[in-house]
């Protein structure tokens, strides 16, 4: 049927050319763009699926980017720590120098302290400047801030802590307390009764710092007695203190490392014998409970015993009287004196109160990504604090004038300082390294990682798989043309009524 007013089949064959120049535009902007997805209309649930991914790769490359800005500021700081060593091994260098003094001229020791005086200026000028972006890294001012600090606390270390907003508690307890090694020695009398004036009571003490042999007469007070011993404790590392009848024989330090072994090479035939109890009650000593020696046995030997307990509830590693953990959130090392360490029991050693290098090093902004790093101050007044025969001591003090200045110092407490203070400065900077390969280092590549893979997850959505589009494109071109035909030929249809007409 022929008509004019309305040509259907022109209607239709437009219809279809406008789908085909829009499905012809969709693969042209896909091409152009390298997106199956350019709005929301092209695929509604994929949009939203691929913006999730792409915040998510924001937020990971940010992450990476500040994992990677940490390991600079650690580098920044363990570059200062390195100089700061290499500088305290010039020092103990001077001052093992300095302790021959009968092949030193004064002028010489006077060089080896003005020396010293420099190199200790160096180093608080190196604690002074090292700095990140105008943050100084090595002044304390990335140390975390303590406060309350207990009484039996002598040393408070905080190495890393997750704070939040909230003040953390140091809270300790002690469940095995630290122990010297001790021996008592007995030999039923104030002095030394042996069978002949020329017989010598011979023994052998060894302790953690070396072993000495000692020989005494008859007659010889046990008061004497410890008086030699104790004239040698820096050469044997034990202590000896008279009372009555017995002579209580201790190592200097805590711990599992201190020890006083005692062996009688010659009993001299002493009256009643000899007797050693091993750290037992002193009340026994004159008892059967006392161990009897004959003129040659083999040696008694006690060692001391590490502290033990935990750290806000997290089992700690004693050695000596120090306690420390290393967990997730708090790493910190709580060294007591010997009456904390002794005392059984709960107590409080500080509160942290903020401080720390901090790092956000996941992809999301919350406490489980933060680490929060300290940096010790390693100024020449912080390093080598070292209490010794009961007297504070720094690295400050093997300055001109001080107290281990090598001309007339001690330098046997100097050299005892700057091996503190070296070991200071490598713990320091081994915990920065562990923080660099342990923690940035595997975060950065977990990261990268995740990158990879969110991304592999993104592009499946959201990108254009040319070699499909690209056929559409020519499915597309191909109707178009043809539609376009069939377009035209509906549009000469009407034609035929006028041949009716004529």
């Amino acid at each position: 049927m022929s008509r004019i007013n309305n040509n259907i089949n022109s209607l239709v064959a437009q219809r279809i050319v406008g789908q085909q120049n829009q499905q012809l535009s969709q693969s042209l902007q896909r091409l152009s763009t390298g997106l199956r997805i350019n709005r929301g209309a092209d695929d509604p649930a994929g949009l939203i699926a691929s913006e999730v991914l792409r915040g998510e790769k924001a937020a990971i490359s940010a992450a990476i980017g500040n994992a990677e800005r940490a390991d600079q500021f650690v580098n920044v700081a363990e570059g200062g720590l390195q100089e700061v060593n290499a500088l305290l091994v010039e020092v103990q260098s001077l001052v093992g120098q300095s302790a021959n003094d009968a092949g030193l001229s004064t002028e010489e020791k006077e060089a080896n302290q003005l020396q010293i005086d420099n190199i200790l200026q160096t180093i608080d000028r190196i604690a002074s400047t090292t700095s990140f972006q105008g943050s100084k890294l090595l002044n304390g001012s990335f140390d975390f801030q303590i406060t309350g600090q207990g009484a039996n606390v002598t040393d408070l270390q905080v190495n890393n802590a997750k704070l939040g907003d909230a003040n953390v508690a140091i809270q300790t307890l002690v469940t095995q307390s630290a122990q010297h090694g001790s021996l008592f020695l007995s030999v039923g009398a104030a002095a030394l009764d042996l069978t002949a004036a020329t017989s010598s009571f011979s023994f052998e003490l060894a302790g953690a710092e070396g072993a000495k042999q000692f020989s005494f007469g008859s007659g010889a007070t046990l008061a004497s007695i410890a008086t030699q011993i104790n004239s040698f404790t820096e050469v044997t590392g034990v202590s000896a203190v008279a009372s009555g009848n017995y002579i209580e024989l201790k190592s200097t330090g805590f711990g599992s490392d201190e020890f006083v072994s005692f062996n009688v090479t010659n009993a001299g035939g002493q009256t009643g014998g000899v007797k050693l109890a091993s750290a037992g009650n002193e009340a026994d000593l004159n008892s059967a409970a006392g161990t009897a020696f004959t003129a040659i046995t083999t040696a008694i030997r006690d060692e001391g015993q590490n502290i033990a307990g935990t750290i806000n509830g997290v089992q700690g590693l004693g050695k000596g009287t120090s306690l420390s953990i290393n967990s997730e959130t708090l790493s910190v090392d709580v060294t007591l004196n010997a009456t904390g360490a002794q005392a059984l029991g709960a107590s409080t050693a500080g509160t942290i109160t903020g401080g720390g290098a901090k790092f956000n090093l996941g992809a999301e902004v919350n406490l489980n990504n933060q680490v929060q790093l300290g940096i010790q101050d390693v100024s020449s007044r912080s390093l080598g604090k070292e209490t010794l025969e009961g007297t504070a001591y720094n690295l400050a003090d093997l300055g001109g004038g001080g107290a281990l200045n090598v001309i007339d110092g001690d330098l046997t407490k100097a050299q005892e300082v700057v091996s503190s203070a070296i070991k200071g400065v490598s713990i320091q900077r081994g915990r920065l390294g562990a923080f660099q390969k342990n923690v940035v280092g595997s975060t950065v590549n977990s990261l990268n990682v995740a990158l990879e893979n969110i991304s592999a997850a993104e592009s499946t959505i959201r990108d254009t798989d040319f070699a499909k589009e690209t056929a559409e494109l020519t499915r597309s071109q191909v109707l178009q043309a043809a539609a376009t035909n069939v377009l035209s030929i509906a549009n000469s249809q009407p034609q035929n009524a006028l041949r009716l007409l004529g």
